[in-house]
């Protein structure tokens, strides 16, 4: 049977998903995408995603692919979709990609924002949820540049959960931005990178709020990146305030935007 390989963009809100990735008797996006998907294809399709974010992280631009049968083009598929996916998962657009197309090892880079809000009203149930409350007072520049430190190709081994990638993996990752912004009732940190760790991006802004914060010097940033495990890094920021913001990928590896 001739098929189409489609990529999704997806939003969706972290918070009632053990994760990305398909778990026996959990709640997953992929475990949601791929029921939909099956019940309108009539057989099992499976959905890859460009990256497994944890449970409780949020994406506004996390990217899957998946191949269905050639008479579903990529905007009568997303239409479809959304009509049967639940209300916390959302398809915002939808691309024909060539067969060559791999969402996770065609990424040429991914972004992720953390938000933290230093206001009264981050205690707010409408940011709470989506935002770090942080109380404590936060020296900008510090932050700035602990951020700065890490942009560039470096081993990140002490910012990974150790044994999540193989022993053999160099745990190097090329960070091409990486920056905290001022923006009302709070902080962002974004970041762009080749590739990152599992709880690469938590550890960072956990130990750079204890940077900031005086807790920590600034040096530490620069040995944890010559360490080769993860016994000095601070706690991970917690989850509910992470997104992946986008995936992206050669242009020449699209066909048709639908």
């Amino acid at each position: 049977m001739l098929s189409r390989s489609v990529q999704l963009v997806l939003h969706y809100d972290g918070a009632g998903f053990s994760g990305w990735q398909r778990q026996p008797g959990e709640r997953t996006v992929q475990g949601v995408l791929e029921t939909a998907v099956t019940r309108l294809c009539g057989a099992p399709v499976a959905v890859v995603g460009a990256g497994r974010t944890d449970a409780g992280v949020h994406a506004r631009g996390q990217a899957a692919g998946l191949r269905v049968p050639e008479k579903w083009n990529a905007l009568a598929l997303r239409r479809s979709m959304n009509a049967i996916l639940p209300d916390d998962v959302w398809i915002a657009a939808a691309f024909e990609m060539r067969d060559e197309f791999h969402p996770r090892y065609s990424a040429i880079s991914r972004s992720y924002s953390y938000f933290v809000g230093t206001d009264d009203f981050a205690s707010s149930p409408f940011r709470r949820t989506r935002e770090l409350v942080w109380r404590k007072p936060l020296d900008f520049g510090r932050l700035s540049e602990a951020a700065r430190l890490i942009e560039g190709e470096h081993c990140f081994r002490a910012f990974a959960v150790k044994g999540t990638a193989p022993e053999k993996d160099d745990h190097r990752c090329t960070v091409s931005r990486a920056n905290w912004r001022e923006r009302e009732g709070g902080l962002v940190f974004d970041i762009q990178a080749d590739r990152f760790l599992h709880h690469m991006v938590r550890f960072l802004v956990g130990t750079m709020l204890d940077i900031g914060e005086g807790r920590r010097e600034l040096s530490v940033m620069k040995e944890l990146l010559a360490q080769d495990d993860n016994s000095e890094v601070s706690q991970p920021a917690p989850p509910h305030a992470l997104f992946l913001e986008r995936v992206d990928y050669p242009n020449d590896l699209y066909l048709r935007a639908e």
